[in-house]
């Protein structure tokens, strides 16, 4: 599929016990089906060809003779296509009867895999009938030909170098140590996993935390089939429940008791990327069948939900989850300082905009939990040339309802001063003309914090840091910076939730003006006591900025592949054009402005992107961006 991306799904139909022929029709109608939908890997259920549930009846020679029949018909039929699917029979090898999965591409057995962990147990009494995989691979012999038997096989796209398949059955996922752990560290990035898992209470939330937490652990695709409709109900009842999940995360899942087809498209490359980073994920050698197959690469429109806003979860639950979490980490990362410089005191400037009003919420919180005096928190707002009244304001009365210690200085003066001095005109409204303003602002920070003998805190978030949207040695700097790691996106939604703390009382009403103010550094002169200079505007839209930097930061994608993603989770939003526009824009200022990150002041991690110097990102502040930027105006 172009970019690392292969369409997988899972496919099940009304099993019908013991009529192979007709099971076998079903298998060719859906492997035909997902053709249609150009699915590139396909895994039906545990021993679908001959229904699960046949006990004794895996014995009879007619069930086990139609079977390889049935297989020879499904291959003729299916020759044209072009996927690679899993189907589930019994057969027989070396005297034993085996529980196997038949991986066909092509209208060829590319290999047989049998069930390695065979549940005696409670409901399940499959020891009765079906031999546990041997230890070795060996061949197996059926319908005149030898193919590969055994659980050492990883099947490999000629295509796609990171599609590498492998398999283990039903119960083999719920042992203590599942073959697709081995499986995965000798290379394989997808699992298939043909399934009979019956129904229970409660019993589908545990199957769904074991495939997303198992993919999660090895950082693989994992698409789970599981029988249903057909299989016997004597004693137990089987729901078609169907999950398909990538590192984590459950792409895709089935409406239990019905029957058909589910896909989506697992990103391969993402999953490679965050293993070459892991320095923890531990390759293996140990001697596995790798087997090689074809389809076609082919470039479609993407089948999957990419998340326009990845820092916030849309969920509301989580999201305040995920907000008290954040503010957590940030109180206690502040608290830590604190303690261990044995200072009692910060200075904040504040300017009634969302960035500094949450490091006030951060100290303000931290404060109440060491038992400090609120008023050893010095909060500072400094009016100059675009300051309105409404941000002043707010910034005053948020200090007054927190009940910190207040200034007020006027840096107007001071800054028309530094305009004489070196010889700027102050009606030419340049990057001079803002920076004088910002590193101003920072000096009188620093000043009074020596004063007072306590630290400055800083206010800067990630999406600022990402862009090099501040003033060297001016707000780009301070003693500790709360927000550091918090992208614009979320410090809107930590406010919100910080104002429900704060319900009914004058805060929240403030805290909500605040988050209904415009985004800008208030550094060109206000009209008519409005603001005038939005920071988007200049910079564009955050939520684009923070999509590219979670993408780009976070799996390393090219240029290509993060605007497709980004056209497909923005569709309805921005143009492709305008998304473009943004998108060389990030690019061209994350690596230009790299030597502010080179020195950027401590602070506190708080989610799985940061851009630390001396932790998450290492670049040369002279890097350059020319590969990114030829691959953006090919878009």
């Amino acid at each position: 599929m172009k970019d690392g991306f292969v369409r997988v799904g899972c496919a099940s139909f009304p099993i019908q016990l013991g009529q192979i022929k007709e099971n076998a029709k079903n298998i060719i109608e859906y492997v035909k089906k997902a053709n249609e939908e150009h699915v590139k890997v396909l895994v039906f259920p545990e021993l679908c060809l001959s229904g699960y549930t046949i006990e004794d009846l895996f014995y009879q020679k007619r069930i086990l003779n139609e079977v390889t029949e049935q297989i020879d018909i499904i291959l003729d039929e299916t020759y044209e296509l072009d996927m690679l699917f899993v189907i589930g029979a019994p057969l027989v090898h070396m005297n034993k009867l085996y529980n196997c999965a038949i991986v066909i591409c092509g209208g060829e057995i590319l290999g047989i895999v049998p069930k390695t962990y065979i549940p005696t147990y409670h409901e399940f009494y499959e020891g009765r009938h079906f031999a546990s995989a041997p230890q070795e691979c060996t061949e197996i012999f059926l319908n005149g030909e030898y193919y590969p038997f055994g659980t050492d096989m990883i099947f490999e796209a000629f295509q796609q170098s990171h599609l590498k398949i492998a398999i283990e059955i039903c119960e083999d996922l719920w042992a203590p140590l599942p073959p697709s752990t081995k499986h995965c560290l000798n290379g394989a990035t997808l699992i298939l996993n043909p399934s009979a898992s019956n129904d229970l209470t409660a019993k589908s939330d545990y199957r769904r935390l074991l495939v997303s937490s198992h993919s999660a652990r090895l950082v693989c695709g994992y698409a789970y089939c599981n029988a249903g409709l057909g299989e016997s109900t004597t004693d137990v009842v089987f729901s078609n429940h169907h999950l398909i999940a990538e590192n984590g995360a459950i792409l895709e899942e089935s409406i239990q008791y019905e029957d058909g087809l589910i896909y989506t498209d697992l990103d391969l490359d993402k999953l490679v990327s965050e293993r070459v980073e892991m320095s923890t994920y531990q390759t293996r050698n140990d001697h596995y069948h790798y087997i090689p197959f074809e389809i076609d690469d082919e470039d479609l429109e993407l089948e999957r939900y990419y998340d326009p806003h990845p820092f916030v979860p849309s969920d509301e639950s989580q999201r305040a989850m995920r907000c008290k979490e954040v503010f957590d980490i940030q109180i206690h990362g502040l608290i830590q300082r604190l303690k261990a410089t044995h200072i009692q005191k910060v200075v904040i400037g504040i300017s009634g905009g969302l960035d500094s009003t949450l490091a006030l919420l951060v100290a303000s919180m931290a404060y109440q939990k060491l038992g400090y005096p609120s008023s050893d928190i010095i909060a500072v707002t400094m009016p100059c040339f675009g300051t309105t009244s409404r941000t002043k304001n707010n910034a005053l009365k948020m200090m007054e309802e927190l009940k910190v210690t207040s200034k007020t200085v006027d840096i107007t003066e001071a800054v028309l001063q530094h305009f004489k001095d070196i010889h700027h005109d102050e009606s030419i409204h340049n990057v001079t003309y803002e920076n004088c303003q910002a590193r101003e602002r920072t000096q009188v920070l620093m000043d009074i914090a020596n004063q007072e003998g306590g630290i400055v805190i800083g206010t800067g978030d990630l999406s600022e840091v990402a862009l090099g949207w501040s003033t060297y040695n001016g707000d780009h700097m301070s003693m500790y910076a709360v927000n550091v790691s918090v992208p614009k996106t979320l410090v809107r939604y930590l406010v919100d939730y910080v104002s429900t703390l704060y319900k009914g009382q004058p805060l929240e009403e403030t805290l909500q003006d605040i988050l209904n103010t415009p985004v800008s550094p208030e550094l060109l002169p206000a009209k008519d006591n409005e603001i005038v200079q939005k920071t988007e505007d200049i910079v564009g839209p955050y939520e684009l900025h923070d999509f590219f930097l979670y993408h780009h930061v976070r799996f390393h994608y090219e240029p290509r592949k993060l605007y497709r993603i980004a056209c497909l989770a923005y569709q309805d939003q921005y143009d492709n054009q305008t998304i473009k526009k943004w998108l060389t824009l990030f690019y061209r200022r994350f690596f230009t402005q790299q030597f502010k990150r080179t020195c950027i002041p401590d602070g506190p991690k708080v989610g799985s992107v940061a851009l630390s110097p001396r932790g998450d990102l290492r670049m040369p502040s002279d890097a350059n961006v020319q590969l990114w930027l030829e691959e953006c105006e090919k878009l």
